[in-house]
């Protein structure tokens, strides 16, 4: 066809838009008719189940002198903050020492340093957005053909309009970039992303076959193209019939090959439409949403910020806690009442890491468990909150990659020298055991030792 889209007033297409805007990226079963997606040399990979990276953020640090750990395995030692993931100690590795070396040059001390996946330098300039592409979008632009949905960009509090020192606080409520200057859009609706993961990846539902919502999106295309395009385009969609026959009878026939998920509808309700009111909620719905979009292989990545940057959340919620996480929590605290109440919302933050691991830790996957075969990340993009220190990151994994991760480990590299504990060293690793491997990403050309 020689049209533009844009003439046409349809969605952009591609050759696979059919094939993937409309659902058939659900998990189709294997089929001994075609090839095996991930085959080797060595033999086939589809047997395994995929690897899937979640990334939970929060906002302002923690106090240095509770985010520690020590010792390995069963008796690994964690410090005050850490304790919701003492039942977990086996399946973490406690990461010490890495940094960024832009943020610790930015001076800003908040919003420069919002490059905690991205390791590239923020720009300053009221008149240019640039954070840098963030490595769960580099990822999801290699990887993301294979599912649904490419990336699950989630959060809990809007994006802000508002200026902080003359910036804009998109900054502040992104921690997801698909490019050097457009954030990813942040989901904060659990409906919306629950329309999403049950349809075909747009928020339309999967309530009639593939074929017939093809049928009726292709309405729009044919008072506008050729004949014969006409008629390539009915060969395409009898193609698509003969795939849909195709599983049906390798399901009647129990000719089934390869790895599938465990979850072929939701095992959860849909979300009211409405905003959830309650913090702990509102974050329980989005951690139980990512889990269900690994678990039904609808995407494989994922980010969830559980506050945003100079976040006004209010942790009434807490028992002795009140104020606004940003200026009363984290800086305007006497020292006894940030011993009680910093610490309590740093906890608060680590509790929702521990909920998310827990989950994915109780649902088997094959030989193993769904977080066997994940790697979940949290971290911040400051260290000492109060301080606004960059000079180390606070960074937590969980799962063991598919046996790419040994776990019950603490890793210290503050004494590496700068060049061994950048946090694009870590993000170039991570990448590596997803299967998109980089020469360079950020400040780092160099694997992190020792992972």
């Amino acid at each position: 066809m020689n049209l533009k889209s844009s003439q046409l007033n349809f969605p952009a297409l591609s050759r696979r838009h059919f094939l993937r805007g409309v659902g058939v990226a659900l998990a189709l079963p294997w089929m001994e008719s075609l090839p095996v997606l991930g085959q080797t040399a060595a033999g086939p990979k589809a047997s395994r189940p995929p690897l899937r990276l979640g990334i939970v953020f929060f906002s302002n640090g923690v106090e240095p002198i509770h985010w520690w750990a020590k010792g390995g395995g069963a008796t690994m030692e964690l410090g005050p903050v850490l304790q919701a993931m003492l039942p977990h100690r086996e399946d973490l590795v406690f990461i010490k020492g890495l940094y960024h070396q832009t943020a610790l040059d930015s001076t800003s001390p908040h919003l420069g340093r919002m490059n905690v996946l991205s390791g590239a330098p923020v720009s300053l300039d009221p008149g240019e957005i640039r954070v840098g592409t963030t490595m769960d979008q580099v990822l999801a632009a290699q990887l993301g053909g294979h599912t649904a949905v490419p990336s699950l960009v989630l959060g809990i509090e809007p994006n802000e309009l508002r200026l902080e020192d003359g910036l804009s606080m998109i900054y502040g409520a992104s921690l997801s970039w698909l490019s050097p200057t457009k954030p990813a859009t942040k989901e904060i609706y659990p409906a919306r992303t629950f329309d999403r993961l049950v349809g075909d990846g747009t928020g339309r539902k999967l309530d009639r076959s593939i074929l017939d919502e093809v049928r009726r999106d292709s309405q729009s295309l044919k008072p506008r193209i050729s004949r014969s395009d006409g008629a390539k385009l009915e060969e395409y969609l009898e193609s698509i019939r003969d795939i849909e026959k195709r599983i049906e009878r390798a399901a009647r026939d129990e000719r089934l090959e390869g790895w599938r998920p465990t979850l072929a509808q939701p095992n959860m309700p849909r979300p009211a439409n409405e905003l959830p009111q309650d913090v702990p909620d509102h974050m329980k719905l989005m951690l139980d949403l990512t889990v269900l979009a690994f678990q039904m292989d609808k995407s494989r990545i994922a980010t969830l910020m559980l506050n945003n940057d100079l976040s006004q959340m209010n942790f009434k919620f807490l028992a002795g806690v009140h104020g606004a996480l940003h200026l009363d929590l984290t800086h305007n605290l006497r020292a006894a009442d940030k011993e009680a109440m910093y610490l309590k919302t740093n906890q608060f933050h680590l509790a929702q890491f521990a909920y998310l691991t827990q989950r994915m830790k109780e649902i088997k996957e094959g030989e193993g468990t769904l977080l066997d075969n994940s790697i979940l990340m949290l971290a911040s993009s400051l260290f000492d909150g109060d301080a606004h220190s960059a000079d180390q990151l606070p960074i937590l994994l969980a799962g063991k990659g598919g046996g790419s991760l040994r776990t019950g480990r603490v890793l210290d590299y503050l004494e590496a020298g700068d060049e061994n504990r950048r946090a694009c060293s870590l993000h170039l690793s991570l990448m590596d055991r997803m299967g998109v491997r980089l020469d360079r990403f950020g400040d780092a050309n160099t694997r992190l030792a020792g992972l």
